[in-house]
Formats: C-alpha cells, structure tokens, sequence
C-alpha cells in the first residue's frame, strides 16, 4: 500500500461543475525522502521508509544522524514505512504528490484532537436526566453503573467518564478533488483527523 506523509493546513470549500459548494481539506503532501529501503533478503520484508519534514541537527541524536547521513538528507521530524511502491527506489530519492491523481480515493490517518477528562454525555453522547421534579445534581451524571452485590465489581468497557481524544483514527475512501504538484498540496473531500499543521498518513 504506497503512500505519503504530510501535514494538515486546514480546510475550506470548492464549487464541482455543478455549482455544488464541496468542503475540503487541504494537506501538504510529502516531498518526502527515502531514509531507509527494506528487502526480504535482510529484514524478511519488502518496504521503503519516508521521512518528512526536517528537523534541527540540536534536537536530533547521534542515531537519528548517523540513519539520515546514510541517506543522505537531513533528519526528519516525522517518519513511515510504507509498502506496495509499484516502482523501486533507492536511499535519497524524493517521492512527491504526483503520485496521486485527482477522481481516486485515498485513506488518512492521523491522530485526533485531544479533549482532556470529559462526562459521559460529551464522550459517549449520553442524553443525561430529566431537569424537573426536584432532581439537583444529576443531569449530567451516568447513572448506575455496579453489578449488583455478585461480581461486585464494574466490567471492563463499561462507558464512563475519561480521556477523550488524542488516539489514532483513520478515514477511509476520501476523493482526491485537486492536486498542486508546485505546491505540494493535495485537496480532498470531507475531514482529516488531528489539529491543523498535525501529521497525517496517506495511502492509497
């Protein structure tokens, strides 16, 4: 499965050819360099690793050097091995968006928005109680959640109250609506996870 990281910029909205407002998301979209090439050989698989976005020599270490050295480029921020590359490519080359083609669809992974400690009705979209007849405190609350005197313990998945956000999520079948070679940045339909500048894994 070949693909790019990139980062996210934010979205907006396009007119299709029917006068019909589309939102969007742009992203940038690579270049990025090929920091490492696995084969079946020596590491029993075959793929190739991409880095992108470079990073400062001060806050890399001495492994992180030595690996881009080797490659030829400098460190990058962000890194992923991707399979299924129909051409073969070699350390230092320079995979870009022009891989993509606009009308086909793409996977995007990233990771969410983190939202902190939230209640049960923003996280598990719990309606909450009546507000009448006297009841004070509860609106909001989630309610019984015990199993009784036997097991006398909560199971495991119950929904309650936590960490919302902050995880990986991908989404799945998005049109690729343009692609800006000279910029390196790809448009497609609908959301991307994570916040804007965040790192985003795209395949297809």
């Amino acid at each position: 499965m070949s693909g790019l990281i990139g980062k996210k910029i934010g979205m907006t909205s396009i007119f299709d050819e029917n006068g019909k407002n589309i939102p969007c998301t742009v992203i940038e979209a690579g270049p990025c360099i090929v920091t490492q090439v696995r084969t079946e050989e020596v590491d029993g698989y075959e793929a190739i690793q991409l880095g992108f976005d470079d990073a400062t020599e001060k806050s890399a270490t001495k492994a992180d050097l030595g690996h881009a050295k080797k490659a030829g480029t400098s460190v990058k921020r962000k890194v992923v091995e991707f399979k299924g590359f129909d051409k073969e490519y070699k350390l230092g080359d320079a995979i870009t968006v022009d891989q993509f083609t606009e009308g086909e669809f793409v996977d995007v992974a990233g990771t969410s928005k983190g939202k902190g400690f939230q209640g049960v009705v923003k996280r598990h979209g719990f309606a909450g109680s009546e507000r009448t007849h006297g009841q004070q405190s509860m609106g909001r609350a989630p309610g019984s959640v015990g199993a009784a005197s036997y097991p006398g313990r909560i199971f495991k998945g119950m929904k309650m109250a936590g960490r919302m956000g902050g995880e990986t999520v991908k989404v799945q079948n998005l049109r690729v609506l343009k692609v800006v070679a000279e910029k390196n940045l790809l448009v497609v339909k609908g959301c991307v996870p994570g916040h804007k500048n965040a790192y985003v894994i795209i395949r297809k």
